[in-house]
């Protein structure tokens, strides 16, 4: 080699080498993007599953799809079993401006198409697509477009929608991107759901547990009440109603209602026919309704409902209720998961309520005994021995002077009112034999306890002679109108410290006489308030008589018995 020599390429070798080097450069320059775009994916994988609340879930989805594609706007569409949108969750749009849109979107145009057609859709430009429909008044311009299916197992729980590719269109490199986010999405909305259905049924399971300790309480909670609170926040309603049969079997009431206008609906009466109630009741099996157009109640202020779970309560074999779980229009339906909590928690409550019903008889029947032994005693014992000691006073009578004679004879006489005092306090214990609206006795001690609260004091009651063979049917009736006409009016006007009923069948008639010690009639008012009691024994052949003053009143009404019979049998 010689001094000052210089080596040179041939201007075609140059080149190229050239053209590789930036081939080379081009390709690495790829590499590195790709793996910062798979580095990019993996970090939205890990920031979908890192949650488990739902709503977080798929609000994250739709960020991590825009983060990884660089795209502007982003929603994902929850597709309803009628193949409608269920919910829309936007991101990149101000709450403001999603609210001046309006109405969630429909499942029309491209929405639909990705619906009907589970496939991805990429599209440069929006309005060149035929089946792109526009949008409403106030919404962004959008240009690219990209649509991929989410599927959870077999189904295709819903769509992301992405828009406006801050490069202008989406590549067929970010429709791979935003497919593989979808199939980890669809993984974590499968555990989030799992994990929100075992959260809801530990809650319907500890609200069950406090349902049946509170009926197997002793104390007075309305467990209706705490049910149908209880239902209407773990079930996340509106309104919540316990509907219960009435002696028309075209009717029921609202027994308990919680939620909006539950103070004005409790208590409505409502009709069954051809009804949703009516339905429930005569299936005997639980339903659930997506959209409730003709429900039978209605709110106020234009709301209705949609969504409806309608569940019998069912006891003994009978359906005891209806227990009826609604939504507002518009808002989720309720899942069927849902409805087999809702009908699992009122069979629970059922048989609970049943549990504790037969508790309540078991109750009864003990204290039916107890009263029944209490009654036997006062009849053998107490009566036998004031009986015996009337008669001996009264041979006693015989011997003694005419002053002690006559005061004797008042004592029998106290004994004997004492005696029949006590017959009726027996009869009131003893356990009837038939329905006690059967027996006038029954009838009217009844009555007696249900003015009480509004006396003084209890009205005393005795029955003499055999009040329950004579006074029968329709003739019973009378004698319990007269006897109440007769305590109401004393509760109006008499202001009376003591009210005493005596019934008796006695020498061929029928004695019924009302006395009290209030201050007696003002004017004609009470005398004109029972002038029908006088009609009724006067159209039985018998007499009335209404004798009042300042220290009190006695109403005395007789029919004889041969006309009483009569008067029954016409």
């Amino acid at each position: 080699m010689t001094e000052g020599h210089q080596f040179s390429f041939p201007d075609d070798s140059r080149g190229e080498l050239d053209r590789a080097l930036d081939d080379l450069m081009s390709r690495a320059r790829d590499v590195l993007g790709t793996q910062g775009r798979l580095r990019a994916l993996l970090k939205a994988n890990q920031a979908v599953i890192e949650h488990i609340d739902l709503p977080v879930v798929l609000r994250r989805i739709v960020e991590s799809a825009l983060e990884l594609v660089g795209a502007q706007y982003g929603a994902l569409g929850v597709i309803a079993p009628d193949g409608a949108l269920e919910q829309f969750i936007n991101v990149g749009m101000s709450p403001e401006l999603v609210t001046q849109i309006g109405h969630l979107p429909e499942g029309h145009g491209l929405l639909g198409a990705l619906i009907k057609d589970p496939h991805p859709i990429r599209i440069p430009r929006l309005s060149d697509d035929p089946r792109s429909v526009g949008f409403p008044a106030g919404h962004p311009p959008m240009a690219s477009f990209l649509g991929v299916p989410i599927r959870v197992r077999d189904e295709v729980y819903g769509n992301l929608y992405l828009s406006n590719q801050s490069s202008g269109e989406f590549s067929e490199e970010d429709e791979q991107l935003v497919t593989a986010l979808a199939a980890t999405a669809g993984i974590a909305i499968e555990n989030a759901r799992l994990f929100a259905e075992t959260r809801r049924r530990q809650s319907w399971a500890a609200a069950s547990a406090e349902i049946t300790a509170a009926l197997m309480s002793n104390d007075d909670s309305d467990v209706l009440s705490i049910l149908a609170a209880r239902v209407l926040t773990l079930s996340d309603a509106d309104v919540v109603w316990v509907l219960q049969p009435t002696n028309d079997p075209e009717r029921m009431v609202v027994r308990t209602a919680r939620g909006i206008d539950d103070a004005r609906l409790q208590g409505e009466m409502l009709g069954t026919k051809n009804s949703l109630s009516a339905s429930v009741v005569e299936g005997r099996q639980p339903r659930l309704i997506d959209n409730s157009s003709d429900f039978e109640l209605t709110l106020s202020g234009g709301r209705a409902i949609g969504p409806v779970m309608a569940v019998p309560m069912v006891s003994s074999g009978k359906v005891t209720g209806v227990l009826l779980v609604g939504r507002l229009r518009g808002v989720p339906r309720f899942s069927r998961a849902d409805l087999e909590l809702a009908a699992g928690f009122a069979g629970q409550a059922s048989v609970a309520m049943e549990l504790t019903a037969a508790r309540v008889d078991r109750q009864r029947v003990a204290m039916l005994e107890d009263r029944g032994r209490i009654a036997r005693d006062l009849h053998d014992r107490v009566i036998q021995q004031l009986f015996a000691t009337g008669l001996e006073l009264q041979s006693i009578a015989g011997s003694a002077s005419p002053d002690l004679a006559e005061r004797i004879a008042l004592s029998v006489n106290s004994m004997d009112a004492s005696i029949s005092q006590i017959r009726t306090v027996i009869f009131a214990l003893s356990v009837p034999t038939t329905d006690p609206h059967d027996t006038v006795r029954h009838s009217i001690i009844n009555l007696a306890n249900e003015l009480a609260p509004r006396l003084a004091h209890t009205p005393s009651v005795s029955f003499s002679g055999p009040v329950d063979l004579v006074i029968t049917k329709d003739l019973a009736e009378d004698v319990i109108a007269v006897t109440r006409e007769a305590l109401v009016n004393v509760v109006k006007h008499a202001s009376a410290e003591h009210t005493s009923i005596d019934l008796a069948v006695i020498d061929g008639e029928i004695r019924l006489e009302i006395v009290d010690d209030g201050h007696g009639a003002a004017g004609q008012s009470r005398r004109s308030g029972v002038s029908n009691l006088e009609q009724r024994a006067l159209l039985r052949g018998g007499a009335f008589l209404f004798d009042s003053d300042e220290s009190g009143t006695r109403l005395s009404w007789r029919v004889p018995l041969e006309q009483a019979d009569s008067g029954a049998e016409r």
